[in-house]
């Protein structure tokens, strides 16, 4: 089997775990957490995917998706610590 489908397989376990996190957590900030931490593996998915199929477009797509994944969390931060935007 292939090494690059390997790791996809195993980030796509992880991905499910840290969705059943999210769904269960018992506050929001465990929520928010979850859902960085599922930000970041989709994000390390879309380049390890870019890197399989010799494709720039997926490494870049991740880029802008981790700079908007990384504002959102600085918003839902604020928000959740009670704070104006």
């Amino acid at each position: 089997m292939n090494p690059f489908l390997t790791v996809l397989f195993i980030l796509s376990v992880v991905s499910a775990l840290i969705a059943i996190r999210i769904f269960k957590g018992p506050t929001a900030p465990d929520r928010v957490v979850g859902l960085d931490t599922l930000n970041t593996v989709v994000i390390a998915s879309m380049i390890l995917f870019g890197a399989y199929t010799k494709e720039v477009i997926y490494i870049d797509v991740g880029i802008v998706y981790a700079l908007l994944s990384f504002i959102a969390t600085l918003f839902i931060a604020k928000y959740l610590e009670g704070g104006e935007f």
